[in-house]
């Protein structure tokens, strides 16, 4: 019973299981960003993308084609997660910043 033992105090000093939640919750948030991305905010960007595709919006130099409306839909996602994850750790630790000693 040592090695469950240990398990368990494993599973409660490292706090995995609200490891295990926070990770699934933040998928789920992904999943959310990204249909809010591709279903609301690009099409209403895509009339002022040439060609009037933002997924298939590519720029040619040569035989180079790059897929720039693909990462212009990426930016924005990592943006938007990035601004979340920014409000919900101010929010959550409420901290004041750290200054120099």
């Amino acid at each position: 019973m040592g090695l469950i033992s240990e398990f368990k105090e494993f599973l409660k000093e490292y706090k995995v299981i609200g490891l295990a939640v926070a990770l699934i919750i933040g998928l789920a948030s992904v999943a959310l960003i990204n249909s809010v991305v591709n279903n609301l905010i690009m099409p209403i960007l895509t009339p002022f993308i040439p060609g009037g595709g933002w997924q298939t919006a590519t720029l040619t130099i040569g035989p180079i084609v790059i897929g720039w409306g693909a990462l212009l839909g990426a930016i924005i996602n990592f943006i938007i997660i990035a601004f979340v994850v920014f409000l919900i750790s101010k929010y959550a630790l409420k901290e004041e910043k750290v200054t120099k000693k």
